[in-house]
């Protein structure tokens, strides 16, 4: 697999915006902005003490690691969340020569390097579909300025880890935003992947989820994260230890605060109590501390992560605008140059249609997640795993478009339901019947669709028929075409024992359809669902971190002055 690229040249070694038909008197007091909302940014790649098996809960808080015992090589949790992603360029008044020259610097990639891939979620009434965007971050080496910001030397030669990797989901209706992280030392299932440029095929291995980007590149971690979670995944972006620093130095700061002074000899990082701006390398280092924040987790340095992007987030949404045109020119060029993304988003005018979708999403409606987390039984002092019942309640919120603030069913309730026209009679409604059960990891259920078909059969819809069309989908829906045959839906629904979520519209039907999921793979009736209204939000174990939280970072004593 080829390394991620080597920083390329500032805009000094390259040429003058001017001369690419870059026009600055179209900037005055009032021209043009910027807006940037989230990126992921490497951990430091060492190793350190974690909480316990119970969770990321209580501020983050946990238990030291235990001693390492027998031999000493095991390594313990080491990861970190996030920050700055996507730089959102505003690019009105450039030339088209200057335009493509910021294009040609944006490194492209395939989007998902597996053999299975999820279906698009269909695009609701309104024609709008949730996004997803999974953000990475690599240790990459391959640059001299990467090995001087990130140390550790000898790894210059190996292929990059993705140690920081988040998926952002943002509501179909732009109303809100979530954003789950996974530790890098979770065991997962990497699925088969190819990789594009050589023709190297990885096999399927149960491996740490941040080695999936040796397997091809990026785009196997969007297939490891697509197995994972069931969420179908858009696009990506990935970003290394230099191209945070121009980033954060184009954006010209973020204030932090600490509850007391700190001095982290590990990341470099060294703050008074209270408020810093902190930009460039210190704020690199305030992203990579971990000894610095709380017990020395890396629990810690992922609360520390959020509060930093959060509060970048609040700035730029208080009215922070970038009107200098040189300091605009600058920010385009750093985040060109900083990302890797897919190449369904690889020119300046996409970033900048999704940088608008984000842009619409209040910061009290933001709300950043850690998957829950046990030990792992084969070897609890190195790796981690889903925890049982609370990921899988998580990753179902993002699937079903549920914001994990669980405000979402307050507004559901202050809206007026629109009435259903009655159903027809069960033998005059068609439906189609299709096998989603197949997932990147499991191969499908054969027969589902006809049996679910005959089951529909025998309670009187005459007109239910299997449909051979693959599909793959995590959870079990009913969709259809337009709001006058809703009552049908809601019908077939109630015919099959689903709860009433699992009633959609959708553009891409003809007609009353039904995709069983992974999550009715086995004969007998559906699942029954929770009815705990704590679960319409994200679990407890997620510590959630809302996007106004203004919160100072608990200093660790053992790392002040």
């Amino acid at each position: 697999m080829r390394q991620t690229r080597a920083r390329r040249g500032g805009t000094e070694n390259g040429p003058e915006p001017a001369d690419l038909g870059w026009d600055e008197s179209l900037y005055d007091e009032r021209g043009g902005t910027a807006t940037v909302p989230l990126a992921p940014v490497p951990g430091d790649g060492r190793a350190g003490p974690r909480p316990g098996a119970s969770g990321a809960s209580g501020g983050g808080r946990g238990r030291q690691a235990p001693p390492r015992r027998g031999g000493g090589g095991r390594r313990v949790l080491r990861w970190s969340a996030v920050t700055l992603s996507l730089l959102i360029l505003g690019t009105a008044g450039a030339g088209y020569l200057y335009y493509e020259h910021l294009n040609g610097n944006l490194e492209k990639d395939e989007l998902n390097l597996g053999d299975k891939r999820l279906d698009k979620v269909a695009p609701n009434a309104d024609g709008n579909t949730p996004l997803n965007i999974l953000l990475l971050g690599s240790d990459s080496r391959n640059s001299e300025e990467n090995i001087r910001l990130g140390g550790a030397r000898a790894d210059a030669g190996r292929k990059p880890l993705a140690d920081v990797q988040m998926l952002l989901h943002v509501s179909a209706d732009r109303s809100n935003m979530s954003v789950i992280s996974v530790p890098r030392d979770t065991r997962v299932t990497v699925p088969k992947c190819t990789d594009p440029e050589d023709g190297t095929v990885y096999q399927e291995t149960s491996t740490t989820i941040n080695s999936s980007l040796q397997h091809g590149g990026p785009g196997c971690t969007v297939a490891t994260w697509e197995e994972l979670t069931g969420v179908p995944i858009d696009h990506f972006m990935m970003i290394d230890f230099a191209g945070v620093v121009d980033m954060a130095d184009a954006v010209g700061g973020v204030p932090v605060c600490v509850n007391a002074n700190v001095k982290d000899p590990k990341s470099g990082l060294r703050l008074e109590k209270g408020e810093t701006v902190i930009k460039g390398e210190q704020a690199l280092q305030w992203l990579r501390s971990r000894h610095g924040f709380e017990n020395g987790s890396d629990i810690g340095r992922a609360k520390a992560q959020h509060l930093y992007m959060n509060s970048m987030v609040r700035q730029l949404k208080a009215g922070t605008k970038l009107t200098n045109p040189n300091k605009l020119r600058k920010l385009a060029e750093a985040a060109t140059k900083a990302l890797t993304v897919d190449k369904g988003l690889g020119s300046v005018g996409k970033l900048y249609d999704l940088g608008a979708d984000l842009q619409q999403v209040p910061t009290g409606r933001i709300t950043m997640a850690t998957m829950p987390w046990v030990e792992d039984p084969q070897n609890p002092l190195a790796h981690l795993v889903p925890k049982p019942g609370d990921a899988e309640r998580l990753f179902s919120l993002v699937r079903n478009d549920v914001a994990l603030d669980g405000k979402d069913k307050k507004k559901a309730a202050e809206k007026s339901p629109e009435p259903s026209d009655p159903a027809a009679p069960k033998a005059e409604i068609p439906v189609t019947v299709q096998n989603g059960t197949g997932t990147a990891a499991q191969a499908p259920v054969r027969g589902r669709a006809a049996d679910i078909a005959g089951v529909l059969a025998r309670d009187g819809y005459a007109r239910a028929a299997a449909d051979a069309t693959p599909k793959s989908q995590a959870d079990t829906t009913v969709s259809y075409p337009s709001k006058d045959l809703r009552g049908d839906a809601e019908l077939v629904a109630k015919s099959l024992g689903l709860p009433a979520g699992a009633v959609r519209i959708a553009q891409d039907v003809q007609q009353v359809t039904v995709v069983v999921g992974a999550d009715w793979r086995t004969a007998g009736a559906y699942p029954e669902p929770s009815k705990n209204p704590e679960d319409d939000k994200a679990p407890e174990s997620a510590d959630a971190l809302n996007g106004n939280d203004k919160s100072c970072m608990e200093v660790n004593p053992r790392y002040t002055f």
